[in-house]
């Protein structure tokens, strides 16, 4: 298995509206991502929190993710689900996917084959890395 990782995708006003399940189709269907696990969760403006796995959705919302390849596990246990949820605004709910890497699966199994070793990974944040950029170009726009 390639690294797995995890995003929490918060959507203000409770206004999911699918724009996502394009890209994430894209993602699997060409076996960069598989996805591994699926939740929402629904914070109402009082604070109360609702938590609902994709088999949990009315038919029609449940539809738009069917064109999504990848066998769904029960990963997120009640207590990661409590933290994320007390962090999101009121009035606005979540997608929760964990997803594995496979495009990773190939690179790891080259590196082996090689005889190498992986020594150091880490997610570079996308504001370190345009400061990093910026300053390598002389700090020219």
């Amino acid at each position: 298995m390639g690294p797995v990782e995890y995003l929490v995708i918060e959507f203000p006003g409770n206004k999911f509206k699918g724009e996502i399940i394009p890209a994430l189709q894209e993602l699997t269907d060409n076996g960069t991502i598989r996805i591994l696990d699926l939740l929402f969760v629904r914070k109402e403006a009082d604070g109360s929190v609702s938590v609902d796995e994709l088999s949990d959705l009315p038919p029609n919302e449940a539809a738009a993710f069917d064109v999504l390849q990848g066998d769904v596990y029960d990963l997120w246990n009640e207590a990661d689900v409590a933290l994320l949820a007390d962090n999101l605004q009121p009035d606005s709910s979540a997608g929760l996917l964990v997803y594995e890497n496979v495009w990773a699966t190939r690179l790891r199994d080259a590196i082996v084959n090689a005889n190498g070793r992986l020594v150091d990974n880490a997610r570079i944040p996308a504001a370190v890395l345009e400061a990093a950029m910026k300053a390598a170009q002389g700090g020219a726009d």
